[in-house]
């Protein structure tokens, strides 16, 4: 029974576990705000190309769905 309240006083005093969840988490939440500024920046970019394409298909003969 000594062996067994040993054990659980190192396992509650033991920080790895604890550390290891917080960067976790960490790591989670970098990854979501990376993700929505992918998809962000996309539809800002997505937006611009198409502005460009709708002034190049109204200034020239060759547009952008003509392939050169």
């Amino acid at each position: 029974m000594a062996r067994l309240r040993g054990l659980f006083a190192r396992v509650r005093k033991d920080e790895n576990g604890a550390t290891m969840i917080e960067y976790s988490i960490l790591i989670g939440l970098i990854t979501a705000v990376v993700i929505g500024f992918i998809v962000g920046m996309g539809g800002f970019v997505s937006g611009a190309w198409s502005a460009l394409c709708t002034a190049v298909d109204t200034s020239t003969t060759i547009g952008c769905d003509s392939g050169g």
